[in-house]
This record gives structure tokens, sequence and C-alpha cells, in this order.
């Protein structure tokens, strides 16, 4: 294999940097011993940032919502995407191009044209914010994450599988249980990780929709204007990319080798 040009590498590796330098400045500045500014370099180095995150009761209650409305906002989109791509994969009907374009619009539009919508929707229908307004704004991107991810999978998976287990006397559970879902058993998994990344450090969207409840990011936009302790902003900021990463990362792998399906379609 020929190594790429010099001129090529260099470009490579200063985007690489432009992308993770602000991500490695989060880490530096969760161990500096200044909390009311961020010199640089920082004057000296702790771990005490860690123990006093550690201990502030805002903090889990904020983590624990986030994890909360992740979840449950997955699990909507894991069973609504996955029964649209199967829909609009395995269907013909008049339409069908409009209803794709619908099913991915919201992740399309920019958040706060969403968050804006969804706060005069409630406002008119009277609904008070709570648990389920956070919810239901986060599904409506997730569904996008896990009906791209279903829809692929669906359209490299060839239909005489489901053709020839139904000649077997298969009915229409049997044949999903065990023909079905597991050609789609990965691609729901890495749609449901990066939906759940997506869920856990959305914002804009949250903004509108949240009231007076706090999840972990906007506990930490609002931790940004205050003077005093600004590192442990940042060690709950490392937190997040490590809750955010692993699922992305997961998500790579389980789907880089989805061009190889059994029974795929040519």
């Amino acid at each position: 294999m020929n190594r790429a040009p010099l001129g090529l590498r260099i470009a490579a590796a200063a985007g690489l940097l432009f992308l993770h330098l602000p991500l490695a400045l989060i880490f530096l500045y969760a161990f500096t011993t200044e909390e009311r500014s961020y010199q640089f370099p920082p004057p000296g180095y702790t771990l005490e940032w860690f123990a006093v995150a550690w201990n502030r009761p805002d903090i889990w209650a904020a983590l624990g919502l986030s994890v909360r409305v992740a979840a449950t906002a997955t699990a909507i989109a894991l069973v609504l995407g996955t029964l649209a791509a199967a829909a609009v994969a395995r269907s013909r009907f008049f339409g069908r191009d409009s209803v794709t374009l619908l099913i991915i619009l919201p992740i399309a539009l920019p958040g706060i044209v969403t968050g804006i919508a969804l706060r005069s929707a409630y406002s008119l229908a009277d609904i008070p914010f709570s648990f389920w307004t956070i919810v239901v704004g986060h599904a409506t991107f997730c569904i996008v994450v896990v009906y791209n991810n279903a829809v692929a999978r669906l359209r490299r998976t060839s239909g005489s599988l489901v053709e020839a287990s139904m000649d077997l006397g298969a009915d229409g559970f049997q044949t999903f249980r065990h023909v079905v879902l597991p050609q789609l058993s990965t691609a729901l998994l890495a749609g449901g990780m990066l939906a759940f990344a997506l869920s856990f450090d959305e914002v804009i969207v949250t903004t509108f929709t949240a009231g007076q409840q706090t999840t972990l990011p906007i506990w930490m936009l609002s931790e940004l204007i205050r003077p005093r302790q600004r590192p442990v902003t940042n060690v709950v900021a490392a937190m997040v990319i490590a809750v955010t990463f692993l699922p992305i990362l997961a998500a790579y792998y389980l789907t880089r080798d989805g061009d190889r399906i059994a029974g795929q379609g040519k």
C-alpha cells in the first residue's frame, strides 16, 4: 500500500488536532489547582475536584435525570424507529419517499426550531413540563438514528430469507424473532447506543422542554457562569465525554462489518 503524501498527512494531523485539542483542555483543567480562572499553563495539579464532584448531590441528581431520560427515549426510539424502518424497507406505497423525509426531518432541523415547536405544542395543549416532556423531545431525534441504522440493514437483507421462513411454516412473529431480528440485532444495538449518547448530552431541545428540571448538560451550562469551582465543571465534562464516547465507539465496531449480511441481496 502506498503511503499518503506528506502534505496530506500533515493536513489530516492538523484536522485531528483542531477537533480534539479543546477536549484535551477539558481534561487538563479538571486537574488544575486554580478554581476561578483558566490560566495556561495551570499553576498546579490536584485530584481534589474529583472528590468535590463526587460529593455534590446536585451533580448526582442531574446525572440520574439524564440517564433516565436517555434510556427512556432510546427505548421508545428502538420500537418506533424499527417499525418505521420495516414499513419503509419492506413495503411499497404512495408517498413512501415523503414519509422517509418526514422521519429524518427532526434531526436535519436546527435544535432550536424543534425546541420552539415542542414548547409551543406543550403550551397549546396545556401540558406541564415534566420528565416526559423531555423524553418526547429527545425521542424526536433518537428515532431518526435508530431508523437510519435499521432501514439500511433491512435494505441489505434479502427478502428471500423471510419468504423461506414463511414457506417452512413459521408465522410472522417466529419469522421476526428467528430470521429478521438476528439480522437487525447489531444495527439496533448500534442505533440504540448512538441514540443514548445523543440524548445524554443534548442541550438545546432540553432547554425548551425541561422547565425547572436540570439534566447534566443543563447543569454544566449553568455552572460555567459561576466564578468558583470551575474545575468541577471540567470534571463533569470529562465524565460526559467518556459516557458518550464509549457507546459511539461500540456502535462503530458493531456496524463496520454490516455489509456482510447473511442472504444479502445483490
